[in-house]
């Protein structure tokens, strides 16, 4: 199946100990891949690998990826008590007491001590990176699934939309084969008239008319153009039929057919035929334009 190349993914995972991650991949047409991850700097030690399995999932476009990290009030703080330095003051304590000669109180408590400085400090919470980096990646699996099924979904319209219009060329391809005998026969005529209109009475060569039929025949003849278009019209349908990343390919073929169109047009002087060949290169190019979504 074809992808598109553009599409939105979403992945969204809740931990026990209260973080929740939230992964966004949004994407638009480019020539190659082109990933950038957007996280909070803490975690930019997971880019990487977050990059490569991205890759993993899309071949060619603009690809953004977004990350929110979100955690339970606190949940990523400790609180550590300084144990020696609170030794220290009560130490000090009990002398400013023996200084006192028995009159200052003896008692001390807790959130006495708590009040000194440093003796209580507030950390944030030391993270197992390996750990955290293993949640960012599933988080962005989900989201590449959710973005990969956007992306088949489009294709497979973009896919439908290329193979009705290929249809339509081949239906006007058949048309310029049966009109294309007709075209020599008509020059044959003309040329007939315009011979009997010069010489009046004279009689006619048919000798030279029959050549001259026959250099024009093979001027106009247009047999390799549309054999070639017909197996380009094979080699599309083969290439979304195949799926994958097909994109390209089918850039270059689409050139192709352009070329024969081009070559047919400028061949025949016929009006009926180049009227087909007018709405030929009319669904050429939108074929293009919508191959050009294509991953």
């Amino acid at each position: 199946m074809v992808k598109s190349m553009t599409g939105y993914g979403r992945g969204e995972l809740s931990f026990d100990d209260g973080v929740q991650l939230t992964v966004e991949l949004r994407a638009v047409n480019n020539r190659y891949l082109d990933c950038t991850v957007k996280m909070p700097r803490a975690y930019i030690f997971a880019e990487d690998a977050m990059k490569a399995r991205v890759q993993k999932g899309a071949v060619r476009g603009k690809v953004d990826v977004f990350v929110t990290i979100v955690r339970g009030c606190g949940d990523d703080m400790v609180v550590t008590v300084n144990e020696e330095l609170a030794k220290s003051y009560i130490d000090a304590l009990y002398k400013l007491h023996d200084l006192g000669g028995g009159k200052v109180r003896r008692e001390y408590y807790a959130t006495d001590l708590a009040r000194f400085p440093d003796v209580l400090t507030v950390e944030k919470r030391a993270e197992d990176l390996d750990e955290m980096k293993g949640r960012l990646l599933a988080a962005l699996d989900l989201a590449i699934d959710d973005f990969n099924t956007m992306r088949a979904k489009e294709g497979g319209r973009l896919a439908e939309d290329i193979l009705g219009r290929a249809d339509t060329i081949e239906r006007l391809l058949g048309e310029v084969e049966e009109r294309s005998p007709q075209t020599v026969n008509d020059y044959r005529a003309r040329l007939e008239a315009k011979m009997r209109e010069i010489l009046q009475n004279t009689q006619i060569d048919e000798g030279r008319l029959l050549t001259e039929a026959a250099i024009f025949a093979d001027k106009v003849a247009v047999d390799e153009e549309t054999v070639r278009l017909h197996s380009h019209l094979g080699q599309l349908r083969e290439l979304l039929g195949t799926g994958g990343a097909v994109g390209r390919k089918l850039d270059f073929l689409i050139q192709e057919f352009n070329r024969e169109a081009n070559t047919i047009g400028s061949k025949c002087s016929d009006v009926e035929i180049t009227r087909r060949v007018v709405d030929m290169k009319a669904e050429i190019e939108k074929i293009r334009e919508q191959v050009q979504n294509l991953e």
